[in-house]
């Protein structure tokens, strides 16, 4: 177990894309947790997904009355990002902007060149001309590409992306390796493994099946349903990282007299793959509990079996080892809670009751 040598107390802590789904859960709960903190939080709110999602996660940080800021601005405006760290002096930054999903990098790749790279390489500046304790960035499983050896280890190679959005996280790795060797920045990465839950990105699968059901729409199930995947519960991936925010990997040097790269990365995932079918039956099962869907809902004749989808990988499922070692933590919230609460979110968001 790694000792704790960051406090969060007291201090001032940035949330790149503190309108996104991980990103605002991340705010709430240090405000639960943190009793002296300013959070400042940064996002563009783009329509990739509806707006309305993003406002309203915000509006429940506002209604907190905490030490709260937010910016609305693009990661790639350098000039903006420059003026806010020398305001702000921020104690540890953890970067969650990003421009998210395998599918959009196909048909807009420049979004991803422009948040993912550009954005990412002005917060590294950033953090290189202030005195930051530690940065914190999201990376994806995406990275692990096509490796055919399961589960994904952070010890694996990960030099075969399939997706633009794939390469774009494994060069944001990649990034802060350099930059924690050259100017001996603190950075730890995090591998997301398919995360979920109450106010969720509608482009994610269970979200846009759960639209489209209510619809009376088909839903395909891709690679014919043999998808495997570490869905895990936002609530899980915000307790992680917590704790990895507060342990910055140790300032050395080597040898050579230069830094020994203050670097780390952890998978966070669910250490539990689930088939895509089982995913969608729990789906179904609890949107007709939480009265989304009538009771007699015909499922079978709303779902298509399709092949596997360009850039997508039949299976990704988490080695957690490193974080259960290093954090004695490991997520666990099963797949029925996490669909329960969406849900339970989805019919009280919608206004949806079907008897």
């Amino acid at each position: 177990m790694v000792q704790y040598n960051v406090s969060l107390e007291g201090k001032t802590v940035l949330v790149t894309g503190a309108a996104g789904f991980i990103g605002s859960n991340l705010v709430k709960r240090l405000f639960k947790d943190v009793k002296d903190i300013r959070v400042v939080g940064m996002d563009s709110i783009t329509d990739y997904y509806d707006v309305n999602i993003k406002h309203e996660r915000l509006a429940e940080i506002e209604a907190l009355g905490r030490d709260w800021k937010f910016v609305k601005a693009n990661l790639a405006d350098k000039a903006v990002i420059d003026a806010l760290f020398a305001e702000e002096k921020f104690a540890v930054v953890v970067n969650l902007a990003a421009q998210a999903g395998v599918r959009y990098s196909i048909t807009n790749p420049g979004s991803y060149i422009e948040s993912n790279l550009i954005g990412f390489y002005n917060i590294l500046e950033a953090c290189r001309h202030n005195e930051v304790e530690h940065l914190v960035y999201a990376s994806s499983s995406s990275v692990y590409g096509s490796n055919k050896k399961v589960p994904y280890s952070t010890d694996d190679k990960v030099d075969n992306p399939v997706s633009l959005y794939a390469a774009t996280k494994k060069s944001n790795e990649l990034m802060a390796h350099a930059y924690s060797k050259l100017y001996n920045i603190p950075s730890t990465g995090l591998r997301f493994f398919t995360v979920y839950g109450p106010a969720g990105r509608p482009d994610m699968a269970y979200f846009g099946f759960t639209d489209k059901l209510r619809e009376g729409k088909t839903i395909q199930i891709f690679n014919y349903g043999n998808c495997k995947r570490d869905f895990t519960y936002v609530d899980d991936i915000v307790e992680g990282v917590v704790r990895i925010m507060q342990h910055a990997p140790e300032k050395q040097n080597g040898e050579d007299g230069l830094p020994v790269p203050p670097y780390k990365v952890y998978n966070i995932g669910n250490n539990s793959p689930e088939n895509l079918l089982d995913f969608v039956t729990i789906l179904q099962e609890e949107l007709i509990r939480a009265k989304v869907l009538p009771q007699d809902y015909d499922f079978e004749a709303h779902k298509e079996l399709v092949p596997m989808q360009p850039g997508d990988v039949p299976v990704t499922y988490a080695d957690t080892s490193a974080l259960e070692e290093d954090f004695g933590y490991k997520p666990s919230t099963s797949l029925r809670t996490g669909l329960r609460a969406f849900a339970e979110w989805y019919a009280r968001y919608y206004g949806v009751i079907n008897c």
